[in-house]
This record gives structure tokens, sequence and C-alpha cells, in this order.
């Protein structure tokens, strides 16, 4: 037997189909799609891109160099063009392009025509400040419509934008202008999260000091308390956005680019070490990204989509701003926390603004859960018409719930599998099509191509589980890692070829070939030979009906080599106990097998996680291993790791 093989242990067999009347009505009615695809895969990813405006229409599809790929070699766009201009005629000029909700309750609604205005005064504003084509801007605002403008600013002129998420520290910020070599910061005098101001302006100042690059801030007056800017602001260098706004000119010429010129460079986070810029390109981007955005979420004109992900990160990049907008959609933008001022926040805006489409993370999810069904119940979700999921894989226990309470067992749900890396959806149903299980990603998307490996770069069998890999270029790819080509073959390229793009997840495939994520390689668990995905004994544990949500890691073991301990979050009003332990023991034994069950289990309040939502299951070992703590820098709330870990030792003493 291979050890290195993951044990592909969860076994889930409820499914659903598409609701007939949701099919009937799909983008994606059928199995055509697939099938076009996989007879010609560079005509499908054609047919895709001539749904987009060329200047110049491509000499090839693919020229493919392993491990560097170019797409539509020869063609020439704009992707603000594309997201604004070529929606000013008819009927979409003057739609909804964004609708805005601040978390103290202001609402602003820019329509595609009044959006057109505002990136072409900013976008005149940058060229001004001597921004032009291929330089470098790094953005730090909240979320606020000034986000996307100027993401959309930067594309017009042929700028690079560099969007970092606004709760990032000063240390972090700077690293990444560092980095990128920006030459303007765009920022807010603060943004709200909580109730509570982030101070954003101090926390550029702070991280400019050592920034030789930058030669311009803009601050948009968000807060508009004076003494968030009094001190630390440098005439000359700082201007208010809506100074520099109020005489900008309102047209601007777009920069025709080359489909390979790049787009962005956005910076992953949660690892330690230098942060990686990964680098995306301008058609093969867009083309996946408006593809996915029609197909997977069903997309229609009179759809009103709601992307929870802030735009910091590359969820909001793709599906809040560039995906919609290059579909002519309206996206709605919310500013603040899930919670604030209170547990119904989302399900308010959901009714107050008919929302049809909902995407949102499983920790989100599993958030929603512990508070409780009662909250969404007092709201009317009848507009919901499709669910999404991304982030992270879904626990079963947590995709029922969200079926039931949030699609009220009549909304397909789309789960989804990509990264930063990859810039669009890889895997996903298809709403009108594909029959769902609960937990799994189901198919690669029309034109993808994926599988799973054994150690040595085999197939493995139906049934078993490896690593997950992209047997082929896909027009999103990130390109290379900026300023670092090496590094981006050493990452990416270099377990299984230059042909094979390696992901770091572990997945299993079922009998009937369909996907499921079982998480990063780095958090899977050998106990006695076998390698086990946390994601199948953390989806045991939520599946008891008290457990809102786990964390599950290996600890050194002198005899397994690893054991398993899991770190529990209850619902609302459960208290842990040694009994309840023993039982969350056997019900995972019962669950998925002996093998998987937990030598500990930790009850806690809260878990470490990144501020895109993500656990740190790093973290988490640091603390069970009594290592020094790596970099926490990326964490939502750094005070949870310390109460863990005083937690963890009480326990061990105890």
């Amino acid at each position: 037997m291979d050890t290195k093989q993951f044990e592909a242990l969860l076994q889930e067999d409820r499914r659903f189909a598409p609701p007939p009347e949701f099919a009937a009505a799909a983008n994606v009615k059928d199995a055509s799609l697939y099938e076009q695809a996989a007879q010609d895969r560079e005509g499908f990813w054609a047919a895709q891109a001539e749904r987009l405006h060329w200047f110049r229409r491509w000499d090839r599809v693919l020229e493919w160099n392993p491990p560097f790929a170019q797409w539509f070699v020869g063609g020439r766009l704009n992707v603000a063009y594309n997201c604004l201009d070529r929606h000013l005629e008819g009927h979409t000029r003057t739609k909804a392009a964004i609708i805005w909700e601040g978390e103290p309750g202001e609402e602003r609604v820019l329509t595609y025509l009044d959006l057109h205005r505002e990136v072409c005064r900013f976008a005149n504003v940058l060229r001004q400040m001597g921004v032009g084509k291929g330089d470098r801007v790094t953005i730090y605002l909240p979320m606020i419509p000034e986000a996307a403008v100027a993401m959309l600013a930067c594309a017009r002129i042929g700028a690079i934008h560099s969007v970092v998420f606004g709760g990032f520290s000063a240390e972090s910020l700077r690293d990444r202008i560092n980095d990128s070599r920006s030459k303007v910061v765009v920022t807010a005098d603060g943004g709200w999260r909580r109730g509570n101001i982030i101070r954003m302006k101090q926390i550029v100042n702070e991280a400019i000091v050592d920034c030789p690059s930058v030669e311009k801030v803009v601050v948009v007056k968000r807060i508009g308390h004076e003494s968030l800017v009094e001190h630390g602001w440098h005439p000359g260098r700082d201007a208010w956005y809506h100074t520099l706004m109020r005489n900008a000119p309102l047209a601007c010429p777009v920069e025709e680019m080359d489909a390979e010129d790049p787009l962005f460079i956005l910076y992953t986070s949660g690892s330690t070490g230098k942060p990686k810029g990964v680098l995306h390109t301008t058609g093969g981007y867009l083309t996946q990204v408006a593809a996915t955005t029609k197909y997977v979420f069903d997309l229609k004109d009179s759809d009103v989509y709601w992307c929870t992900a802030d735009i910091g990160w590359i969820t909001g990049h793709s599906y809040v701003v560039y995906g919609p907008l290059a579909n002519g959609a309206t996206t709605l933008m919310y500013e603040g926390a899930p919670d604030y001022p209170d547990r119904g926040r989302m399900w308010e805006i959901v009714e107050k603004y008919r929302v049809n489409i909902f995407y949102t993370a499983p920790t989100a999810i599993r958030s929603f859960m512990r508070w409780g069904e009662g909250w969404p119940a007092k709201y009317d979700l009848s507009s919901l018409r499709l669910l999404g999921t991304v982030g992270e894989p879904i626990n079963p226990e947590a995709w029922m719930w969200y079926h039931r309470h949030i699609g009220r067992e009549r909304c397909p749900i789309v789960d989804t599998w990509w990264q930063t890396e990859t810039g669009a959806i890889m895997c996903t149903p298809l709403p009108g099509v594909t029959e769902t299980k609960p937990g799994s990603a189901t198919r690669p998307f029309p034109g993808i191509e994926m599988a799973i490996v054994s150690e040595k770069g085999e197939r493995v069998p139906r049934g078993s589980g490896g690593y997950l890999v992209v047997t082929s270029p896909w027009p999103s790819m990130l390109r290379t890692v900026w300023g670092d080509p090496s590094r981006y073959t050493a990452t990416y390229f270099a377990k299984f070829g230059q042909e094979t793009y390696f992901t770091g997840d572990g997945a299993k495939w079922d009998e009937e070939g369909y996907f499921w994520i079982i998480g990063r390689v780095d958090d899977v668990i050998n106990v006695s030979g076998h390698r086990i995905g946390t994601m199948e004994v953390e989806s045991a544990l939520v599946d008891h009906p008290l457990v809102a949500e786990a964390a599950v890691i290996g600890r050194s073991h002198p005899v397994k080599g690893q054991a398993i301990a899991a770190f529990v979050t209850l619902k609302e009003g459960r208290r842990g106990s040694p009994d309840l332990a023993n039982e969350l023991k056997q019900h995972v034994a019962g669950k998925i097998g002996a093998l998987a069950r937990p030598e500990e289990i930790y009850f806690t309040a809260d878990l470490p996680k990144t501020r895109s939502g993500k656990i740190m299951r790093r973290l988490l070992r640091d603390i069970a291993e009594g290592r020094a703590l790596g970099d926490t820098t990326t964490l939502a709330d750094p005070a949870v790791v310390a109460q863990l870990r005083e937690q963890y030792e009480a326990a061990e003493a105890g």
C-alpha cells in the first residue's frame, strides 16, 4: 500500500438535482458546454473571449512554453472598456452597476454612466500624477465604491494595481508597497468595522516611512473626522480624493492593452516569509472571469448579485468587480461586519435590495449556524434563487444548513474551488445541469483539465485521494510571481514537472468522478501511515448537532507519528465538558472510522482566522507543539491565539 495516498473516508450519499424550473431557464441547460470544451478546448476559450470587446483580435489562442503561458497572443483590449464603456449603449447605461451600503447604513447607487464618469475622472487624476502604463498603484481602502473606481481607473490607463486588504497592518502594507515599488497609494481617512474606526491614513503614514518609491498619497474622505488625518499630513505628497476629482476632466481615452500586459498584482497571505506577488494579465483573466460569472452564477440581466468578499482578496477582484461588471450586472458592496449592529445584518440587506445571488465563505456560513436559524428566519429571503460558497471546502452539514435556512430548499448551491493563483473559478457545479452533493465542488469548469495524482504523479483511481493538480494551462492562470519567476516555477511547477500545476491541495475523487477538496496538503495528518485530510474530520465534528465549527491538526505522537487534536467551537449557549468531548470522539469514529478518532478535544470560543476567514491551522500546530508562533499579521483577531495558548497549556498542565 502506498502510505502517501490520502485516505478517502467521509461518505456522502445525499444529492440534489437542479430544480426543474431553475434548469428550464438556466444559461446552461445541458452538457453541450462540456462537450464543446472537450472536443476543442482552445476553440471553447476563443468563443468565450469573443464575448468581450477587442480592439484587435488575437493571432493565436494559446502559446504554451511550460511553465509559462500566453493567451490570445497579439490581441488588444482594455478591461475598463469591457466593464464600462461598452455598456453605455441602450438600457444598461442607466442600470445600477454598484449598489453600496456602508456599515453605519448609508446607501449609494452608481449607474454604469455614473461609474464610467468617476473612473474617467480618477484615471485623469492618476495621469496628472505621472502614472502611466506599467506603473504600480497600491490601493488600501475599505469596501467603498472608490475601491472599484481606483481599480478600474488603473486598468483604463494601463497601470498595474495592487490592492491590499484594509485590515492589514502597517508592516504588511509596507512589504507589499516595497515589493511592487508603487508610485501612488490610494487610501481613506478611515473605515468602519463593528462600529469602530480603522485609522487607515495613519497606518499608511507609518508604512511609507520606509517606502522610497511612493510619490503621492490620495485620501478618500470616508469618516470625515479631521483628527484622523491632522497628524502626518504631507502637503505636496498627500491630497484629498474629492479635491482632485473636482477639477478632473470627464473624458479619458483608454489605453489599448496587449492581452498579456499585466492587470494587477495580488499578494498571497497566511504563510511565513516574504509575501508572493501573484501577477495576472489582461485578456485571459477577463475572459475566464467573465465566462465563469455568467455560467456558474447563471447571471441574468435583472439580477442583483452579492458576493460578500472584500476587494482586498481575489474573490473581490474577480467576483465583486471585474466578473459582474464585464457582464453588465448589478453588483452589491457592503462595507461592514456581518454581525453589526446585530446578527441579522446580512439577511436585512438581502431583503432590502432583493438580492438574487448570494456568494459567501464557509466560515461565514458556520458563523451563521452558530448564531442560530432564528436570525435568517426573521427576514424575507424569497428573492434568492442561487447560493454560492468560496474560500475553503465546505462541511456537508454547513452546506445543508445553507440549503435549508438560507435557500429555503429551493436554491441550487454552487460550491466553487479556485485560488488567488488561478484567478477564476476552476471546479464547480453548473447550477442548471449538475446534480450536487453536499461538500463536493463536483467537476472542473468546461475547458479546465484537473486531476488527482499520487506522490509519484500518477493518476489515482476513482474512490481514492491524492494531490490536486491542473494538467493544462487555463486563461486566468497567474503568469509569474512579481519580480521572481524562479519562485513561480519552484512553488507551482516543481513537484510534478513543468507542465503540471500543483495546487497545494489534497482531494479525493469519488466513483462518479466528483471532486472533493480535502484542504491544504500541509494540513494533512499522518496517523500510523494513514494520510487523513483535516476537512473530513472537521466535517464529522460539525455534523454533531452541538458543534458550530472545528479545526483539526496533527500533533507529534511517539507511536502513531501524529495524533489528531481538535479545537471545537460550540453553538451559542452550549458548554464543553469531558462527557461531550468523549461523545464527539465517538461521533467521529462512528462517522468516518476509528483511525480518525481525535486524541484530544479542546473547546474554544473562537478559532484563529485570517482576515479572509480561513482557519490558520499552522498556528494551532505551533500551540500544540509548544513552538514560537509564526507570522500573525494576517489574523483577523490576534488575541484569539494568546487565549488559545493559555487554554491549551492549562489543559495540558491539568
